[in-house]
């Protein structure tokens, strides 16, 4: 494809360009490959208003406006009849080399929109699929769509063990997030408060129930009263906000353990943390793990079923905790790495080696095999 006279096309579908590690994704795949000649589309269901991520200024966007829920079955189906026909007249229009579903619903519509057109449709994972709530049409049109996939990309090769299993007949490769550096700044900024010899656990993420906040405020009841220069930040919102609030008043650290919201500078509250902390119960791949540990943090992270263990070198550079909902583990290991300094720092030498392991460079060269497969 590259050798040829025509210029390829990528054309990614996707549900939004929201706050989320797959619509991030989507975001630097649409930006690099425009960079590299490729003409590339990004089609959304939502419209621009909802975006968190900015696209590069030469990658076209169509928005479907067909976001909105549906309700009731009938709804929804009329509701997925019309998101494909969108789709199906932009894909018919704009004749893509490729086109890249993001995600298990948005997977599906490109596979069907696109059929009996010229051209190579790739679907792909970002969640641990266990860890979905679908409905049994959708798992049942998975079952279908994937194998009429020209390639079916895995975040891990635990999420691609499941698809072998659940899936049969899909055409399975795995693709790691590449890691983002060094890190950009972008609006809300928030900066991290004075250190005054005080140390500080980062966590970041969505505050929801699979990130497993509410097992990291528990593990540092545990050990707070043993180490009172160490504090607990937790960046990201959520709905679970209130909840996790009301666990820290009622523990009685609202003085140690607070959640300042979104930020958009997150690379200065790496720099300026001691540790980090991912105690999620499922994962994908976790975008924050691999920037904390380029930010040379040392990690310690629940060994949940998918992720952490694919990046995490257990006892090289970080700690894997199991099993992944043991809050006795979770305070045992972060107390261990809070007490020895040395052996932290010796960690967070050797978490920098993610920049090179999860390299944009890596990451896209196995992209171009997928693109560019006969």
């Amino acid at each position: 494809m590259s050798q040829s006279s025509v210029q390829p096309h990528l054309l990614i579908v996707i549900h939004s360009l929201g706050g989320g590690g797959a619509e991030r994704v989507a975001a630097d795949l649409s930006a690099y490959w425009v960079q590299r000649g490729y003409r590339v589309t990004v089609v959304t269901q939502a419209d621009a208003g909802t975006d968190a991520y900015a696209l590069h200024p030469k990658v076209r966007r169509h928005a479907l406006g067909t976001a909105s829920a549906s309700t009731g079955k009938l709804g929804a189906v009329l509701l997925n009849i019309r998101r494909v026909w969108s789709l199906r007249r932009i894909i018919r229009r704009e004749r893509p080399t490729v086109v890249l579903g993001m995600m298990t619903t948005s997977s599906i519509l490109a596979v069907i929109a696109a059929r009996g057109v010229p051209c190579r449709v790739i679907a792909t994972e970002h969640t641990h699929p266990p860890s979905q709530t679908l409905s049994n049409m959708w798992l049942r049109l998975r079952r279908w769509a994937y194998p009429q996939a020209a390639a079916v990309v895995a975040l891990t090769s635990g999420t691609a063990q499941w698809l072998e299993e659940h899936v049969p007949g899909s055409r399975l490769t795995v693709i790691p997030n590449a890691v983002r550096w060094p890190l950009e700044s972008i609006e809300p900024v928030i900066e991290p408060p004075p250190r005054q010899g005080r140390y500080r656990i980062l966590a970041v993420g969505r505050l929801h129930p699979h990130k497993g906040f509410d097992l990291l405020i528990r593990a540092f009841e545990e050990i707070a009263g043993h180490f009172p220069d160490w504090d607990l930040v937790i960046l990201g919102e959520g709905d679970c906000r209130e909840a996790l609030q009301a666990q820290i008043d009622e523990a009685g650290l609202s003085e140690r353990i607070s959640m300042p919201g979104r930020v958009g500078n997150v690379a200065d509250w790496y720099v300026q943390s001691d540790l980090y902390a991912l105690s999620s119960r499922v994962e994908g791949l976790s975008n924050t793990l691999l920037e904390s540990m380029a930010s040379g943090l040392t990690p310690v992270a629940y060994d949940c079923e998918t992720g952490p263990r694919e990046i995490v070198r257990n006892g090289i550079d970080g700690v894997l905790v199991s099993p992944a909902d043991d809050t006795e583990a979770l305070a045992a290991h972060l107390s261990d790495m809070m007490a020895h300094p040395e052996q932290r720092e010796a960690y967070a030498r050797r978490a920098v080696d993610v920049r090179d392991r999860f390299s944009t460079t890596r990451v896209m060269a196995l992209w171009s095999n997928l693109f560019e497969a006969r």
